[in-house]
């Protein structure tokens, strides 16, 4: 039951936005620009609410200050003010809000019919009259603080290996880790899942969306859930599913990127700044809908939502609330929380206001690149949206490392045989013809393979089809462009021939994406031999589909101690890994920094560059000056190596290069073997001869 005191609320001020302790009470202020009247509306563990009206307004912002209020405290907002969808209003006090700056957010939609804002058509009928309260989630008070997070490592981007991971699918299985800590923030931060990161020597987690979300209407229908988390609620605070006592969120993130820091690796969190949970018009109104819906949705005639996500609704990147908004989100997370760095989810969106053409230098993101704490942070961009226009690789501004996805398109087309080697040696060389122009680095290149989208990697080898069913949309979800390869048997097979030419077609794919200059990303569990049964969508499932299996199996440790291998060897040839593009420039060896060869010895020659049925490369790599440096800033010099990679389905000779590029050629890393050690170890002599098996890698070292 609700009521309302005459009088016990302080003016207080507008900035910081959300809910603050403060004077012996709680600070709140929250953004409207269109409401007539604004309460706060605090709820006791029994469920009964006291409302509270905010009567100051300044700058838009609706605030004031409440005596005896305490961190801990439940509670929402309700808005009066115009209710007309005709024009994308939709002011609803019947609806109890969660604060957009809550640090902690508790409960999940529970009755959907309750939450949404309208009756019966959402274009024209009117308004729900359903109080919502008890049916949706709230905001709660937060405490100030918590365990420290640590110094930051600050890994150069040359030197990272970036590990994308689901905080819960990382850890649900692990059998090292207590049961009461799996799949949680704590679980992460166990020895046990650190010891895993350290070993594989990644340098950097990428955490799928950790902000607080909330699965969409269509999953709620039939009671499924959003595992992926790409469905925001709250961008200030941590998911609460992911904590191991309820309530104490903040603090066990905390803990965990201490932990990781402690070990010396980095934390990313994937954002969503491109959508929330609400969905289009059709939507439940719980959050930033009931508070000022144009302000923070682009819309489009007759207060229809515009939707190039693909998920019902876009935030408007062009509104200084939506801006103030990121970037307060991502201080929040890079400061108190400790975080070293984002990727941002549909990029595209954030530089296309009012929905329009696409703007490097749009509102949004240079705010985000000109603050003084996030331009010390790593900024990647999936550049790319729900539409064709959205596609960007390669448009983003000077401070963006982007996600490559021609690199993936053409590491993957190469190793199944259907593309040439053209565009596949620019890939390897840190895309040039991407980044070179817009003074940019190749480390700015995030080259993957697989992520959390699609395949798996063993996957990869293995399906030519998605196999989506679990996911109760009939196989209609998820790409049909996946450029795969099954190998020669759909899914799971015990014919030796199929299973180790499917090994061999990982290892090739793994060693490219750690051989290419570039920064690469790789997906929990790929190391492993991880499968999803041919499911490239697995978003709505939250079981054995998803989480990382940590059963021992001989593929498995065969594949995790090829991947060590690798990612050892990536990390200390600086020359595999340089922070500057390729020139064709004299070293002091006399040779170029870089040079392509054919199967004959011989370089490539311009006209070679257009033969579509190539499917052999050499790439030399000249290391006397590779122009990597030390932490310190000093140039450091390197082997020399020579890469051959041989996609053809038949044997092919190759012969060495001239003496001049070395006295001889080192067989260092062969994906024939499933450790990577060389078949036929042994220097090999320049302008002598080598076979290459069909789909093969080898790497040579050209001593110093």
């Amino acid at each position: 039951m609700a009521t309302r005191p005459e009088s016990e609320v302080l003016a207080g001020r507008p900035f910081p936005l959300g809910a603050h302790a403060e004077a012996g009470g709680v600070r709140f202020a929250v953004t409207s620009h269109v409401a007539d009247a604004v309460e706060v509306c605090l709820i006791n563990d029994d469920g009964e609410e006291k409302r509270v009206e905010l009567t100051e307004r300044t700058f838009g912002v609706w605030h004031g200050l409440i005596p005896g209020v305490t961190p801990g405290q439940k509670y929402g907002y309700r808005v009066h003010g115009p209710y007309d969808a005709g024009r994308g209003l939709r002011c609803n006090p019947a609806k109890i809000l969660v604060d957009p700056y809550a640090r902690q957010i508790t409960g999940e939609i529970t009755d959907l019919e309750a939450s949404l804002g309208y009756v019966g058509d959402p274009m024209h009928g009117p308004p729900s009259a359903i109080d919502s309260l008890g049916s949706v989630p709230l905001s709660v008070v937060s405490s100030p603080g918590g365990a420290d997070t640590g110094v930051k490592p600050e890994v150069p981007f040359e030197e990272a290996v970036i590990y994308e991971m689901h905080v819960k699918g990382f850890t649900k299985n692990h059998p090292d880790i207590p049961e009461k800590l799996r799949g949680t923030y704590l679980g992460l931060a166990h020895p046990a899942a650190v010891e895993h990161l350290t070993r594989l020597g990644v340098t950097t987690v990428e955490l799928l969306p950790v902000q607080a979300f909330q699965a969409e209407p269509s999953l709620i229908g039939r009671n499924a859930g959003n595992y992926w988390g790409y469905s925001p609620l709250g961008y200030c605070a941590p998911h609460a599913a992911y904590a191991s006592e309820p309530g104490r969120e903040v603090q066990e993130f905390r803990t965990m990127v201490s932990a990781l820091h402690a070990a010396g690796i980095e934390v990313l969190i994937d954002v969503v700044y491109n959508h929330t949970c609400e969905g289009g018009p059709d939507g439940p109104t719980i959050c930033f809908r009931g508070f000022d819906a144009p302000g923070y949705y682009l819309h489009a005639g007759g207060g229809s939502t515009v939707d190039i996500t693909g998920c019902g609704n876009t935030l408007d990147a062009g509104s200084p609330q939506v801006v103030r908004l990121v970037t307060d989100s991502l201080r929040y997370w890079a400061d108190e929380m400790g975080v070293d760095g984002f990727r941002f989810d549909l990029a595209s969106t954030m530089g296309r206001p009012g929905g329009g053409f696409f703007d490097r230098d749009s509102a949004l993101l240079t705010a985000i690149t000109t603050d003084p704490v996030l331009c010390r942070a790593k900024l990647i961009a999936e550049p790319w949206d729900a539409t064709g226009d959205g596609y960007r690789v390669g448009d983003f501004g000077v401070q963006w490392a982007e996600w490559n996805g021609r690199y993936r398109d053409t590491v993957r087309d190469f190793w199944r045989g259907h593309t040439s080697v053209r565009d596949l040696a620019y890939r390897l060389s840190g895309s040039s013809d991407l980044y070179a122009d817009d003074l940019r680095r190749p480390w700015q290149s995030i080259n993957f393979i697989t992520a959390h989208d699609g395949f798996t990697l063993r996957d990869l080898v293995s399906y030519n089809d998605k196999h989506n069913e679990e996911n109760g949309e009939e196989n209609r979800d998820g790409t049909n462009d996946n450029r795969s390869w099954n190998c020669g048997a759909e899914g799971e097979t015990t014919d030796p021939e199929v299973l180790t030419l499917r090994a061999k077609q990982a290892r090739n794919q793994l060693a490219t994406l750690l051989l290419s200059t570039g920064t690469p990303m790789m997906v929990a569990g790929d190391e492993m031999w991880r499968t999803q049964g041919g499911n490239n969508n697995a978003y709505c499932l939250d079981n054995e589909v998803s989480w990382v299996d940590w059963t021992e199996t001989d593929a498995g440790k065969a594949l995790l101690g090829f991947t060590q291998k690798v990612i050892d060897l990536r990390a200390s040839s600086p020359a595999l890994r340089q922070p500057e593009f390729f020139e064709g420039r004299t070293t002091p060896s006399g040779n170029p920094d870089l040079v392509w060869f054919r199967p004959d010895g011989r370089e490539m020659a311009e006209t070679d560059w257009f033969d579509e049925g190539r499917r052999t490369l050499g790439m030399f790599i000249d290391g006397s000056n590779c122009l990597s440096r030390t932490r310190d800033g000093e140039l450091v010099s390197d082997d020399s190596w020579l890469l051959l990679m041989h996609a053809g389905a038949d044997p092919i000779t190759v012969t060495m290069p001239h003496e001049r590029y070395g006295p001889s050629y080192e067989p260092f890393l062969d994906t024939t073997t499933p450790d990577g050690s060389p078949a036929t170890p042994g220097a090999v002599l320049p302008r002598s001869t080598l076979t290459l098996e069909p789909r093969a890698l080898l790497l040579l070292r050209v001593p110093r």
